[in-house]
């Protein structure tokens, strides 16, 4: 009641004396009139959390693969669920937006490859690969390599030649031929096999890095899978009429010694879509076409990525 009357005695002298800016603070009450606030039950009860809760874990995922895991040879698959990166013995594999994945073995891989996911929840996923050794066809010389390299002249005229392969083979597009079981560009006979090599007296020569098919001069030829045309030039020295065409995932298709190109740098190109000629253009004993197929900077057998050649 004391409290309430020396309140009100307040208010009413504020106003009587017009002041607007008057606060009314009114005593503290008696020390018998206070109730005890209750305490919290523990210093954790009174703390209000504001941190982010931890990422959910994944469950133990896998890896989805099929392919031919043998020198010069491919896998295609899926990676596990969570995955933000993906490596190949510690080199860099893209990854698709569905999780799905392309990559290839060189023709001098060893033994074991290791493939390994990391997830967005900080785990990491291995997957040990057996890469099958393959026998290639090795032809032994009794007689020494000729000696000498490459003349200046001739190697002013292909260093640029070289770097516009390089650079075309860097190129990232949005082909998605790599998905697709590819097709014979051309069928007929078989002139020359991926990866056969020459030894001379011990010392060996540079291996055949594609396949030769010889179906004479002015067959059409088609291509293997989807792409585009990151490089199509009339006169390399070494490979005539060239045409290299991206499937995507840092796959790649060259076609050398063309009689004639139908398609140019930047088109799109189908599978069994007719791109070229047959011919013997640049340095080749005869009609053929050679077709070698990369990923980045490993060399691939063309025949694991099609079969056998059927009638």
């Amino acid at each position: 009641m004391r409290v309430r009357q020396a309140t009100l005695v307040a208010i009413v002298s504020c106003a009587v004396m017009g002041i607007a800016a008057c606060t009314v603070v009114p005593p503290a009450p008696d020390a018998s009139a206070r109730t005890p606030a209750p305490a919290p039950a523990s210093a954790a009860a009174a703390t209000v959390s504001t941190s982010e809760p931890a990422p959910a874990a994944f469950p133990q995922g896998a890896f989805t693969l099929s392919g031919e895991m043998t020198q010069g040879g491919w896998l295609r698959g899926t990676a596990p669920v969570g995955t933000t990166a993906l490596t190949l013995n510690g080199e860099p594999v893209p990854l698709a937006p569905d999780g799905q994945f392309l990559a290839a073995f060189d023709r001098d891989s060893g033994p074991v490859a290791t493939l390994m996911a990391e997830r967005s929840d900080g785990s990491r996923i291995t997957k040990p690969l057996a890469i099958s050794p393959r026998d290639w066809r090795i032809e032994r010389i009794n007689a020494a390599r000729r000696s000498g390299g490459p003349s200046e002249t001739f190697m002013k005229r292909r260093m640029p030649e070289l770097e516009a392969i390089n650079a075309s083979r860097a190129k990232v597009t949005d082909a998605q031929g790599w998905r697709q079981d590819f097709i014979w560009p051309v069928k007929a006979r078989i002139s020359g096999l991926f990866g056969s090599q020459r030894i001379y007296r011990g010392e060996p020569g540079s291996y055949h890095s594609g396949i030769d098919i010889a179906p004479g001069a002015g067959a059409a030829y088609v291509a293997p899978a989807d792409g585009v045309v990151v490089l199509a030039v009339d006169d390399f020295s070494l490979e005539g009429k060239l045409l290299i065409i991206d499937h995507g995932m840092g796959l790649n298709s060259a076609f050398l010694h063309s009689q004639q190109l139908f398609v140019k740098e930047g088109d799109h190109v189908k599978q069994g879509q007719r791109i070229g000629l047959v011919g013997s253009s640049g340095r080749a004993t005869g009609p053929h076409l050679h077709w070698s197929l990369k990923w980045h900077e490993a060399r691939l057998d063309p025949l694991l990525f099609t079969g056998p050649m059927a009638d």
